[in-house]
């Protein structure tokens, strides 16, 4: 964390410092201690940009007409700016916005310099940056990468320098950033508390001397602080000179594609890292070991998972051997899986608990395919696997204002809390947009009669708030319990993935519900509520036997989705199917998958529920992809079971061998 800080410090246009840790290691303590170790910097007095005067390049236009016309630049001396950031920030107090007093006056509009205005040439801290709405997020790493803030709104176009070192903290029991944002911060660490006692011991009494004497505290380290001060100005001073060689830079990119990263700043980030390292060593050439430093850096929160390789080909028929023999009945197909009950084949399946297509017993036989399958007319407890960070998942936004908190989705509201995004002429809630009020009446206020006010405004330029917020949602979980489910550990696999929806659910604070099917049924096993922690009882003991009730697991969603409409409207539910999608159960006369195919299209034409698809059928020589049919029928999101983990935040990382900065990643990862 400190030597992230430093080479930020050394070199803002890195493009900032992501820091993730637990709460209570010292990250914002670290983040404004380098601001108190940084050296005072020249400005142009009265400068709202803290402008350079040095600098003719990164002044603002003010500074720069001022030299054209002469004027000799006053110049001042001043500490490097730090600015928190609040998460309740919004968007023109960041960048700027319309100066109403010079608009009502003059009638003419005049740019009035925000928060990136007054962090030029500093920096920018911002707490619990996952927490932060996404477009201000997006607003702040445009910034920090191009050094400048341009500004079109409200009838203004501007341009003026902000080239700021951006700190963000996080916690990741918190929630996670976007993938695209993560990729925008440039340097990522993840640190931790300290466990050895003797070093925890030590904090409490550097504290505790703080807090006795903090005038003694600071003189006690004054002398390395200016030290490590006068380090950074020389590799200031340093870096314009440095140069990397050719093999260099071909082992940056060879990392970076081993890697699996997106696009190519990494790339870019990393060569920029190492030269700066190379600096601050007092060197002049980078050396494999910066660029083994710089990707520990740069790289563990841009892995990626590698894409799996494609499946073998199977062998032609005439030359493929024969499999070996599971059981004593023939190979069934899924035109025989939704034959009606009195074939040969599905009353064996049904006497067997095997499962229904008998595609485990066609063609090579796959990895996997000899572990045990449940016991004849038994339930069977499989253990819950290993949870995992998930991918984002939300809904599509809507028309519709929700009521209610949470962390997941974005809706507009009906109510005053929540985020001012835009206003309206259609006046809503009481809740008059002041801002966009005057701005509407600023323009003519040369020619409207006054009356002694200060300003006219008619009742044509009120203007409402459009407000926006963040809510959780109803995450109603349909699983399949069914035998087939035993095979190859998929329900391990099944559990551990529910568990990690299940957190994910949590730190999101959305209602959960719980269906499984098996046998002939479906059982409500937790109605809507808060607890996870009965979730994940519930999960730990459901059992897994018998047959595949598709169309009844669904049939069953759909109606607890129904009733909970009556007792809430504002209520946003997403149905997320755990399954192969292998139904052999009917509820009437029709074959099994075409009435499940049917209960689908009821669900989809219901446009307030929102649907996924989780498919935990293994890839092998013969695949049906029921399950992808069944998300095509539900107008649902369809994923993999595997597809379900965070790409940028599963550290593993294939083939990468031969590298000591690689070994080095894969520790930190």
């Amino acid at each position: 964390m400190q030597k992230g800080l430093i080479l930020n410090a050394i070199n803002p246009r890195l493009g900032g410092i992501l820091i993730r840790g637990e709460k209570g290691t010292a990250k914002s303590t670290a983040v404004r201690a380098l601001a108190a170790l940084l050296p005072e910097i020249e400005v142009v007095a009265g400068c709202p940009y803290n402008c350079d005067p040095e600098d003719y390049n990164r002044m603002c236009h003010n500074c720069k007409e001022r030299l054209v016309r002469g004027e000799r630049l006053p110049r001042a001396r001043r500490r490097v700016p730090v600015i928190d950031l609040p998460i309740s920030a919004t968007e023109d107090r960041l960048v700027g916005s319309l100066d109403f007093e010079y608009a009502i006056k003059h009638g003419r509009p005049r740019f009035e310099p925000g928060i990136l205005a007054r962090a030029n040439r500093g920096i920018i801290y911002v707490d619990e940056v996952n927490l932060l709405d996404d477009h201000l997020v997006d607003v702040l790493l445009d910034a920090a990468a191009m050094g400048v803030n341009i500004v079109e709104r409200e009838g203004i176009s501007y341009t003026h320098p902000a080239e700021f070192i951006l700190v963000g903290t996080m916690n990741p029991e918190e929630g996670e950033l976007r993938p695209q944002l993560l990729d925008r911060f440039g340097l990522c660490v993840q640190i931790e508390g300290v466990h050895d006692p003797g070093q925890r011991v030590e904090i409490i009494k550097r504290r505790g001397a703080f807090e006795a004497d903090p005038l003694r505290f600071l003189t006690q380290w004054a002398g390395e602080e200016e030290r490590l001060r006068e380090k950074i100005l020389t590799a200031r001073q340093i870096l314009p000179r440095v140069t990397i060689r050719e093999e260099l830079l071909a082992l940056i990119t060879r990392l970076c594609v081993e890697s699996c990263t997106a696009g190519h700043r990494a790339d870019i980030i990393m060569t920029v890292t190492a030269r700066t390292i190379a600096a601050l060593a007092g060197q002049e050439e980078v050396t494999e070991a910066d660029v083994q430093e710089a990707a520990e850096l740069v790289l563990p929160h841009r892995v990626r998972e590698a894409p799996a390789p494609p499946p073998e080909q199977s062998q032609p028929p005439e030359t493929r051997e024969e499999p070996p023999q599971q059981e004593e009945n023939p190979e069934s197909t899924p035109e025989q899986a939704e034959a009606p009950p009195e074939q040969p084949q599905e009353n064996d399946c049904q006497e067997s608990g095997e499962e229904p297509h008998g595609e485990e017993h066609k063609g090579e036989p796959e990895e996997g395919e000899n572990s045990p399958a449940p016991p004849q007319g038994q339930d069977v407890v499989f253990a819950v696997g290993q949870p995992f960070a998930v991918r984002r998942i939300t809904h599509g936004r809507d028309r519709i204002l929700h009521k209610g908190s949470g962390r997941r989705s974005r809706t507009r509201t009906a109510t005053r809390a929540g985020r001012y995004v835009r206003a309206t002429a259609w006046l809503q809630n009481n809740d008059l947009a002041f801002d966009a009020t005057l701005r509407a009446a600023a323009p003519h206020q040369v020619y409207r009669e006054k009356n002694g006010m200060a300003i006219a405004i008619e009742k044509e330029d009120f203007r409402s708030k459009v407000r926006e917020k963040r809510i959780g949602n109803f995450l109603l979980f349909v699983v399949d319990a069914s035998g087939s489910m035993g095979a190859q550990q998929r329900m391990v696999e099944t559990k551990g993935a529910i568990l990690s929806l299940l957190l994910d659910a949590y730190q999101k604070r959305d209602k959960i519900g719980l269906v499984a099917f098996k046998g002939k049924t479906a059982e409500v096993l937790l109605p809507p509520t808060n607890s996870v922690e009965m979730g994940y009882k519930l999960l730990q003991e459901l059992p897994t036997g018998g047959r595949t009730p598709l169309a009844a697991g669904l049939l069953k969603a759909y109606d607890i989705i129904k009733t909970h409409f009556y007792k809430d409207p504002n209520l946003d539910p997403l149905l997320i199917l755990i399954s192969d999608g292998r139904a052999n159960v009917s509820i009437g006369e029709d074959k099994p998958l075409l009435e499940a195919r049917r209960v689908a299209e009821i669900i989809h034409n219901d446009a307030r529920i929102k649907t996924l698809v989780v498919d935990v059928e293994k890839d092998g020589l013969v695949t049906f992809g029921l399950a992808r049919e069944l998300a095509a029928a539900l107008g649902a999101e369809y994923y993999r079971i595997d597809e379900l983990k965070a790409g940028t935040l599963v550290q593993v990382v294939r083939e990468m061998q031969g590298s000591g900065a690689v070994a080095n990643l894969k520790e930190i990862c």
